[in-house]
């Protein structure tokens, strides 16, 4: 259980009022609101150290990385009562301040903490608490002693591990501590189970969980924590007899997310449509870069000496060209360095110095997250003088018995321009990094976040690059635009009872031409792993798109491309609503000349 705003990255909240932040204010100025903002900003990060340690680790609170998560008695209750303390002195706070962007940032961060309560206070009346526990552990140690760790800091992975095992004075072991939380509740019959696919999917992965920290402390080169290792190992063992025993005969039967659960899950991946008005724009999309695919497949076909023009047919032939194993990572970094040369060719968006960093996960990261990603940066901590900037991973592919690679739909040479374009350059890496370049408080990069946003602005970045690709790359983009706009209509539709997991999945493999463990993949995520949070791309690219085409209609011949998209990248994190109000506020205004350029 966490104030952990499902759908954001660590924490976060959204919708409010106001200027956005620093827009005209002097440097000395901004300095001083962006430093009194990250001030109170303590307060929520302590409540997250306090009660979420791993996730306090993520985005860098060192003072957190020995601890482990609260699941002793009363939990909900006593972070519901912390937090509405931080309410009651925000809100005291708003009354005194004077700056806007600061009282707009106290405002972001009471609406995290509120929309926190609410949605933890509805799962809470709903479901049975499940816990998948081999994960979170896995994923608290990986952000302490994985790729790119402090290891100043890894010392302390030891005495966590001691902790969770329950091997240090005052510390129960974690499985105790959740296997009592979830007995107290199971004589409520009222209460739902999590779903059957979900549980067997989670015992599938444990293994990999619990040999992932292993290797995670091997690496390291730490010692004293082998005992602990094995008691916990243990430990987890027993849990899934637990979990066998307790909750299986309680799952869901049905992937079908009850709708109270849906409509928040909504909300929390900054979604404010409901879900009829997402199937309608969805489909109607849908249709429409369908009809752009049948008009280009013949145009790659031609080009590659290919029979068919069909577009099924021309991805499936360009799945082909496949990228070995070992050459995948050195593929993908050449791939950046031609977008970068797009963007700087045709001014599409300014484009930093530095390299963007790429890597492949390891098997326990994969198996943790088997799709390309991005590793953000630590928000908080850190070198000053030695800035930290996400990371472009990549799933770990495993080779045959004969030798060969095994391949996926993201190691193909034609879909590497959409999804080097989404992750990195234009995209997710450059809208982190600008966060990085230009101090944007923590309110805007933790609690003013929502994957509407953030996910909308690399679709957005698929779209800022398609012209300038390759005909086989522009095709592929419109193929994952069209999965984006096929998972906003049937996330909803599962989850309302509209269709069936296999009739979805037989849409994605057919008409979308995804692989089988692509689509696999894709009905996990509506239905238990994710749902809901795949409908924000396709509606948050929808919201950029025609606040683009807005500010081109008031510009006229005044628009500029990389004036634009370099502004909406300074705000930070923003949500939809936000972001064009300062858009149409200041840097309208500022283009043709009627305020001072911010």
């Amino acid at each position: 259980m966490s104030f952990k705003k499902r759908g954001r990255v660590a924490v976060a909240g959204v919708s409010l009022i106001a200027v956005v932040c620093g827009l005209g204010l002097p440097a000395s100025a901004e300095e001083s609101w962006v430093e009194k903002s990250n001030a109170y900003s303590q307060q929520l990060l302590q409540l997250l150290a306090k009660y979420n340690p791993e996730q306090a680790t993520m985005v860098g609170v060192a003072s957190a990385d020995a601890d482990v998560e609260d699941l002793r008695p009363h939990v909900l209750e006593r972070q519901t009562a912390d937090a509405e303390k931080i309410i009651a002195k925000l809100k005291v706070a708003m009354t005194k301040e004077t700056d806007p962007s600061l009282k707009q940032d106290l405002a972001i961060m009471v609406d995290a903490l509120e929309d926190g309560i609410t949605s933890e206070k509805l799962h809470n009346r709903v479901e049975i608490p499940y816990y998948n526990l081999p994960q979170t552990i896995y994923s608290g140690f990986r952000s302490l002693l994985g790729p790119g760790s402090d290891k100043s800091r890894h010392e302390k992975a030891v005495l966590r591990l001691k902790r969770y095992a329950g091997l240090v004075e005052g510390y129960t072991p974690i499985v105790q501590l959740a296997e009592a939380r979830t007995t107290e509740r199971l004589g409520d019959k009222k209460l739902i189970g999590p779903y059957i696919g979900e549980i067997n999917q989670d015992f599938k992965r444990m293994p990999v969980f619990i040999g992932g920290i292993e290797k995670l402390f091997k690496d390291a080169g730490l010692t004293g924590w082998e005992d602990a290792y094995a008691t916990l190992k243990t430990q987890l063992t027993g849990y899934k007899g637990f979990v066998e025993k307790q909750i299986v005969p309680r799952a869901r039967q049905s992937a079908r997310l009850p709708l109270p659960l849906y409509q928040d899950a909504l909300k929390q991946w900054g979604v404010d449509a409901t879900p009829e008005q997402l199937i309608a724009m969805a489909q109607l999309g849908y249709a429409e870069i369908k009809d752009e695919m049948k008009a280009l497949a013949p145009l790659v076909a031609k080009e590659k000496g290919y029979k068919t023009t069909d577009y099924h047919e021309v991805i499936k032939l360009l799945k082909k060209e496949n990228i070995p194993g070992d050459q995948v990572e050195a593929f993908y970094k050449h791939r950046i360095d031609q977008l970068e040369d797009i963007a700087r060719k045709h001014n599409l968006v300014t484009i930093p110095d530095r390299k963007a960093k790429v890597r492949m996960m390891t098997a326990a990261e994969t198996a943790a997250n088997p799709a390309p990603n991005l590793q953000p940066p630590r928000f908080v901590g850190g070198d000053p003088d030695h800035k930290e900037y996400a990371t472009f991973r990549l799933p770990l592919l495993k080779k045959n018995a004969d030798g060969t690679w095994q391949h996926t739909d993201d190691t193909f040479k034609a879909t590497t321009w959409t999804l080097a374009a989404h992750e990195a350059r234009p995209g997710h890496e450059l809208q982190f990094g600008a966060m990085v370049d230009h101090g944007v408080s923590l309110a805007r990069q933790l609690y003013a976040f929502n994957s509407t946003n953030v996910e909308g602005w690399a679709l957005y970045a698929e779209a800022m690059s398609k012209p300038y690709m390759p005909l086989d790359g522009q095709l592929l983009s419109l193929q994952n635009r069209l999965l984006r706009a096929a998972r906003c209509f049937l996330d909803p539709m599962l989850n309302l009872g509209l269709i069936s997991p296999a009739d979805a999945k037989r849409l994605l493999k057919e008409d979308v031409v995804l692989g089988e463990g692509w689509a696999q993949n894709e009905i996990e995520r509506y239905t238990y792993r994710m749902p809901g949070q795949a409908t924000a791309y396709f509606y948050g690219y929808t919201k950029l798109m025609a606040l683009q085409t807005e500010v081109q209609l008031r510009l006229r011949d005044k628009y500029s491309a990389k004036a634009f998209h370099d502004f909406i990248l300074a705000q930070g994190l923003l949500p939809p609503d936000l972001m064009r109000k300062a858009v149409l506020d200041r840097f309208v205004p500022s283009v043709l000349g009627k305020k001072k350029a911010s």
